[in-house]
């Protein structure tokens, strides 16, 4: 009788959660909209980034200049009605501008902490990979722990939290390259593209229009974002795509051209990233379509080539679609 019950109460727990994803579905594509309406044909791009913010994860925005990087970015902050903030991130920029530092306050005989850059829902890092080791550095504590410590004192940041950082590929001079651990942060890379000749064409349309970036308006509040995140952690990954993504991400770590494959925050992060995916689409379940979609966004970043792949031109992608091809995708039914 036990099991009867609690058959009952999982089959109930399924159907709610199938209805919080229609919900889902239909604010992400409100929000999707709401974006697209200023970054124009790039609707795949704007599905990704959401699907990362709602996974809450940090994504890295990586393309070449005048492609609508730091558009996305600002569109999708001023889409929820949260707060949020930009650093511009400069060579001269310091460790304690994006955390906060430590004031003296001599009315109060006391240090104050004057937070910094960081405390915000969305956190928008211009070109990041222009600060020095040592600032990009003072992001990583933020990124995985939701909180920054600063004089042996931890603060916690606003949730929802995302870093939205950009950067460009192609122009090295005055940059530093990020670091594996800090790549390793970011749940997704993903680049914009150039845009199709009818979407460049609606730009200047909307240019000429007024149309502006600032005439954005909220669509959902934090409360909602809150709810929509919390809503991912209970999409049903069945135990055949658990280790078909484990299978994946094992596959990068021995391979000769790589010094370095996908760690378990990587796994981690892909399967967070699926749940958010398919709520996006309505759905209580992960499919294999959604693991094969997302894992060039989520794994190929952290697949770092060893120095005689790259003489080789080896790409990371291109070893990552092998895996793709070499490994069985499962058959078996994904729905609960």
């Amino acid at each position: 009788m036990a099991s009867v019950q609690d058959s009952t109460v999982i089959e109930n727990r399924s159907e709610s959660t199938a209805k919080r994803a229609t919900q889902f579905a239909h604010n992400f594509n409100l929000l999707l909209d709401n974006i697209a309406s200023v970054v124009q044909g790039k609707e795949s791009a704007i599905r990704m980034a959401l699907t990362c913010m709602f996974a809450e994860g940090h994504l890295l925005i990586e393309d070449v200049p005048g492609t609508g990087k730091t558009t996305l970015a600002k569109a999708m902050a001023r889409s929820i009605d949260g707060n949020w903030q930009r650093i511009q991130f400069t060579p001269d920029l310091l460790p304690s501008d994006v955390t906060g530092v430590q004031i003296f306050n001599r009315a109060s005989n006391e240090f104050e902490f004057h937070p910094g850059g960081v405390f915000a829902n969305v956190v928008i890092g211009d070109e990041i990979n222009r600060a020095s080791p040592k600032t990009q550095s003072a992001l990583l504590e933020v990124m995985e722990e939701h909180q920054v410590t600063v004089d042996s004192r931890p603060y916690l940041v606003p949730r929802p939290f995302i870093v939205l950082a950009t950067q460009n590929p192609v122009e090295h001079d005055g940059t530093y390259n990020l670091p594996e651990a800090q790549l390793d942060r970011f749940m997704m890379r993903m680049a914009l593209g150039y845009p199709e000749a009818d979407a460049e064409m609606r730009i200047i349309a909307n240019d000429a229009g007024g149309v502006d970036i600032n005439d954005v308006e909220p669509v959902l509040a934090t409360g909602d974002v809150r709810g929509m995140i919390a809503l991912t952690d209970r999409i049903y990954i069945a135990p055949n795509l658990q280790k078909y993504m484990v299978s994946l991400t094992s596959a990068t770590r021995p391979l000769n051209e790589l010094r370095l494959g996908v760690s378990p925050r990587g796994t981690l992060s892909l399967a967070r990233a699926c749940r958010s995916y398919a709520a996006s689409d309505g759905r209580s379940f992960v499919t294999s379509d959604d693991v094969k979609e997302l894992a060039p966004l989520v794994m190929a970043h952290r697949m770092i080539l060893t120095p005689e792949a790259e003489l080789q031109g080896i790409r990371a992608p291109d070893i990552l679609d092998r895996i793709l091809q070499e490994i069985p995708v499962p058959q078996e039914r994904t729905e609960r």
